[in-house]
């Protein structure tokens, strides 16, 4: 069950003490921290810190990597995403995108910013798509959950919900076991959905799986209310990111939501992409 919390400001009675007329005059009521402290903390409220953990890896062409980034650049900017982000109680949520490839490889492309209207989105956008297109060696998504998790740390945002949203189009086949990231970050209450990438018919080469969207499923994503929508027609590419968004900032449940077990037994090989490049490269 989602836990929602959210900060009342509080009101703190003044006590003037009686006296003579010395103590009339005074100055005025002493400043009132915990109410500063409070009005300070509601303005930092948000319905949610939502981090963007992006696949880079090579086995994504350049096509793909330019229609990710419109993808999200445009679906930040759409009215529906505005709609939805003013049901919130707060109207307002935290963003931060990253890119990933190997577990020592990510870059962070936006810090964390407030999208709270017209304007932030677009400048959120804008900064999206202005930074160059990069790729680069291996798939690491247990590397860009461990990436993720400090980020909430560092926020200075406070939100209803947290959510890492991850993309890809292959298994995790560097740094630590996909599965232990994803339980380590659960056990904090944090929620990982996914958008496995499968445009392409799998490729030997580029190390590609079949059903990679079980393998989200199964291994990568988890928590309440934690969903995987897969991308299978390059076509509807910007279309799966926008109703992702959407779903994450409405806190929405699919209609088939994905169920996190831990004594559940996947359908795939969690270690499969592991297994792949071990008897690929042998190491």
């Amino acid at each position: 069950m989602r836990l929602l919390f959210s900060i009342g400001a509080v009101l703190v009675a003044g006590v003037l003490a009686g006296g003579d007329v010395a103590s009339v005059a005074a100055p005025g009521p002493r400043p009132q921290p915990q109410r500063q402290a409070a009005a300070d903390k509601d303005a930092q409220s948000v319905d949610v810190e939502l981090i963007l953990a992006v696949d880079v890896s090579y086995s994504m062409d350049m096509d793909e990597l330019a229609i990710q980034r419109e993808g999200y650049a445009q679906a930040i900017q759409s009215k529906e995403f505005l709609q939805a982000l003013k049901l919130g109680p707060n109207g307002r949520i935290a963003v931060t995108y990253f890119e990933w490839a190997a577990s020592s490889d990510q870059k962070i492309i936006i810090p964390w910013r407030v999208i709270d209207g017209p304007e932030t989105a677009d400048a959120v956008a804008a900064e999206i798509m202005k930074t160059p297109i990069r790729r680069a060696s291996r798939t690491s998504i247990s590397g860009a959950i461990g990436f993720a998790m400090p980020l909430f740390d560092e926020n200075p945002y406070h939100g209803l919900r947290r959510v890492i949203d991850i993309s890809g189009d292959g298994p995790n086949n560097n740094g630590g076991p996909v599965t232990v990231a994803r339980d380590a970050a659960l056990e904090k209450g944090v929620v990982i959905n996914g958008l496995p990438i499968m445009v392409k018919e799998p490729s030997y080469s580029t190390m590609d799986i079949d059903n990679l969207d079980y393998y989200y499923e199964d291994c990568v994503v988890g928590g309440p209310g934690s969903f995987v929508i897969a991308i299978k027609d390059r076509e509807k590419f910007k279309e799966a990111i926008r109703t992702k968004l959407l779903m994450e900032v409405a806190g929405k449940t699919p209609e088939r939501p994905v169920t996190h077990v831990a004594d559940k037994e996947p359908r795939v090989n969690c270690l499969i992409g592991e297994k792949i490049w071990q008897d690929r490269w042998g190491r």
